[in-house]
């Protein structure tokens, strides 16, 4: 079964580390570990919120755009994982070694949807 691992990081400090510590061999530990496991079906990270662009529709089909969300939060949608695992138990056990869990970040967690062809 697929599932999304949707990545919500605390901020990137200036050094490239995350308030955790973490740092960009610790990302590339858990992508290989991901890909060696052959759970890997898709993934990316993505680039700083402030290139974000919000896009709504009002009811009369007028389009609304906008630079960035601006939610205050202290995490953002930094990435995601798309794994295909028996279950959900093995997804939550990638979702825990994930860096992007620890020092105040979370991984949310959701099947992906699969529509017949």
């Amino acid at each position: 079964m697929k599932y999304m691992l949707m990545i919500h990081s605390a901020a990137t400090e200036d050094s490239g580390a995350t308030a955790d510590g973490c740092t960009i061999d610790d990302w590339t530990a858990y992508d290989k570990a991901v890909h060696e496991a052959g759970i890997w079906v898709a993934g990316h990270s993505l680039a700083d919120l402030t290139t974000a662009t919000t896009v709504r529709v009002g009811p009369a089909g007028e389009r609304t755009v906008v630079d960035g969300p601006f939610a205050e939060t202290r995490e953002v949608l930094g990435g995601y994982y798309v794994i295909d695992v028996p279950d959900l138990d093995v997804a939550l056990d990638w979702a825990a070694r994930c860096p992007g869990a620890r020092g105040g970040g979370s991984i949310v967690v959701r099947p992906v949807a699969e529509f017949g062809a």
